[in-house]
């Protein structure tokens, strides 16, 4: 599986900052939907890389390290809950790669984004279905916003300890519908995913 398949390509039509774009977040119940951009450099590959669902927490926490440090521009950002209940969570999954792509330190020439999603940018794109499988720069910044997202949720779990952030990361698990049926909702829950508790 050639992962550098459409960098290439972009390359040969002259592109020289190719960003890759991903979303970590959209379906759980609580926290922010978080967004990375990265541009890595194509000429120095990190062995490793891909869609970070697949990987073990190990080995995503080294490899968003490498990306970090060698990566030509890389920016992280996040919608709050309270953001995602006003505008819904495909408006603020689009809104934060927007500002993840235009916080980027280096403007990018093209940009990869994973799934199905315009994003009102200036710079020309593409959505790749699976694109955090099929795109190296899109799994790079896969890595980057779930590392990034699921220590966040370990700093929530100790703020808000009922609810087991560490293990569940926000998601709907048993366990977590248990806590929220026993000690109700906390500030970092999506009202509008959990409108049976938050009347």
């Amino acid at each position: 599986m050639d992962k550098l398949s459409y960098e290439r390509d972009l390359l040969k039509k002259g592109c020289k900052y190719i960003c890759g774009v991903d979303e970590v977040g959209r379906g759980p119940l609580a926290g922010p939907v978080v967004c990375a951009a990265v541009i890595m450099p194509l000429n120095d590959i990190i062995k490793g890389v891909d869609d970070s669902k697949k990987l073990s927490e190990k080995k995503r926490e080294k490899l968003a390290g490498l990306i970090k440090e060698k990566a030509v521009a890389y920016a992280i950002c996040r919608v709050e809950p309270q953001i995602i209940d006003e505008i819904n969570i495909l408006q603020a999954t689009r809104l934060c790669m927007k500002n993840a792509v235009e916080s980027l330190k280096v403007k990018p020439d093209f940009v990869l984004t994973d799934g199905n999603m315009t994003l009102d940018i200036s710079v020309p794109q593409k959505s790749i279905i699976k694109g955090d499988y099929y795109s190296y720069s899109i799994g790079a910044a896969s890595i980057v916003a779930k590392v990034f997202r699921d220590n966040l949720m370990c700093e929530y779990a100790k703020e808000f300890p009922e609810y087991a952030f560490a293990k569940n990361k926000g998601y709907g698990t048993a366990e977590h519908i248990a806590a929220i049926e026993r000690a109700g909702l906390c500030p970092v829950h999506r009202r509008s995913f959990v409108k049976k508790w938050a009347e």
